[in-house]
Parts: C-alpha cells; structure tokens; sequence
C-alpha cells in the first residue's frame, strides 16, 4: 500500500511557472492517467515526484514522509522515461543484471518471459535497438522491477500497433495478479482509456481535473440540431466546446444532468450522444474554466 501525496507544488524556472501550486493525492493501487498538452508540466511534475528536478515550492510525500532526497523512499519507485542511461556498449540481457544489481525486487524471471513475448533479442546491444525495441526494452525494466509505484512516461514512443496492443494487456495482466500504483503519462488517449481509472488534466502548470474516468465520461456529452434549440438548452450549463454550420450546432457540455435535461431535449427536438475521452481531452485542455 503505497500513496503519493503532492503538497502545493510550485516549479519556477526563472520567471515561467512550469506548475503552478499543485495538489494531488495518488491513492494504492489504482491507475492514472496524467494528460495534458506539451508542456503542460507532465514531464516536470513526474521529475518532481521522482528527485529529478527539485520543487521551488511544496512537498512531495510517500506514505507520509518526505520524499525529497529520500533514497529508501525513491526505491519504491520505477520510472520509464524517453532518456537511456545504460552504458553504449552493454547488452539487453546485461541491463536486465544490472537492474537487478541496484534493486533486488527486479523480477529476472519475468524479466526473460517478458522479452520473448515481445520478441526482443537480448543478446543485442542497447544502443543497436530500433526505438521501438528500445522502448520495449525499458517497458520491461519498468513492469519487472518488483517496485510499488510504476511511471510510465510516453510508454510507447515507437512501438508498433501489436506491441502497444500486447503492452496494454500485459500491463493489466500484472496489475491484476500484482496491485500497484500506476502512473501513465501519454497523448494517446484513447488507446488507454479502457485501462485507466483516474484521470488527471494538467493545463499551463495547473492541474484542472482529477475524477474518476467513469464520472468524466458521465458527466460529458454532446447536444445537436437547430442553433435556437441548443442555445436554449446549453443556457448555464457547462459548455467546454462548440461549433456551428449554419443553422445547425453542436455543443459539449461537461457537467451532471439535471432531472429535467431529457425531458427538454426532446422538447428542442435535439440529439444527444456521449464524448470519447480523446474528444474530452481536447475539449477539457481548451477549456478555461476549473473543471474538478
């Protein structure tokens, strides 16, 4: 049972605020999925939690205790990134003895299995892999490292659609048979999203949405037909997106519905249907209103 707390985080490199007064509780064993555009601050945030970078402002805690500069604490912690640190001449298969070295959870065995399923030749050099073995390559260090807490950032730069595919399954295999707390930072949002739990939106340093994906998915849907219609009935409500052809208009609304909603639509005579969350995404990081 590992939680994240994140204390009013603040990261300022000289005058541009890569996070602006962050707060976020990570709860055990659930998965979440932090999106957000480039430069958003994913990337400052997840080198905050793990000691790469250092906070201006605020605190990061695990189970409580200050996480900062913590070795025993950032142990617990396995992160996959877009840099390979691993010496140019050293061979996958010497990685994964290496990973061992400095962390005794590392999963040799599964280690191994994973690269056969992956078809990954561990008798190469690392620095001979294609981008998408070497992708592989620290998606395997990552899942096999025995730890509580797996960051994932841009898990599948350059892996092809089975590979992403068999990621995904074998990511939830794990998660299933071994709860942990997951943290997955991706722009392909609707490749994850029947995998993820919690979602997180970060938006210009600031986080603007932290719910449960059922609840967001829920509470989001669109209203279509005659522009008078969809006018009236988005009236107050929640409008994070809206277009026009003519007479006709489309809008997204993200908030509850009310008892009465249905009632009205039928009466506009407007249609309604629900968002993807890759849709969401869009919508909800051009939206300049809080969203949690």
């Amino acid at each position: 049972m590992t939680t994240i707390t994140i204390n009013n985080i603040t990261k300022a490199f000289g005058k541009t605020y890569a996070l602006k007064d962050v707060s976020l509780t990570l709860e055990s064993d659930r998965i979440y999925g932090l999106l957000g555009r480039n430069g958003a601050g994913k990337t400052t945030l997840i080198n905050v939690i793990t000691n790469k970078i250092f906070a201006t402002t605020g605190e990061v805690l695990i189970d409580d205790e200050n996480a900062v500069e913590n070795d025993l604490l950032q142990s617990r912690i396995c992160c996959m990134t877009e840099k390979t640190v691993h010496p140019r001449g050293m061979k996958v298969k010497h990685g994964f003895r290496w990973a061992q070295k400095f962390n005794p959870s590392f999963d040799m065995e599964y280690a191994a299995e994973l690269a056969e399923k992956f078809e990954l030749d561990t008798s190469m050099k690392i620095h001979s892999l294609s981008s998408g073995f070497t992708s592989v390559f620290k998606l395997i260090l990552t899942l096999a490292s025995g730890v509580p807490i797996l960051i994932f950032d841009e898990p599948v730069l350059g892996l092809d659609a089975a590979n992403r595919e068999l990621f995904y399954r074998l990511l939830i295999e794990y998660y299933s048979e071994h709860p942990k707390t997951i943290i997955i930072s991706t722009h392909l949002i609707d490749e994850v999203a029947e995998i993820l739990e919690y979602v997180i939106i970060i938006r210009q340093g600031e986080i603007v949405l932290n719910q449960p994906v059922e609840k967001v998915l829920q509470h989001a849907y669109s209203v279509s037909g005659d522009s008078a219609g969809v006018d009236e009935y988005s009236r107050g409500k929640n409008v994070i997106h809206e277009e026009s052809i003519g007479k006709f208009k489309a809008v997204t609304i993200y908030q509850e519905r009310n008892s009465g909603d249905e009632e009205l639509i039928r009466k506009l005579g407007l249609d309604t249907g629900s968002a993807r969350l890759q849709e969401l995404f869009i919508n909800l990081t051009d939206s300049p209103k809080e969203l949690n």
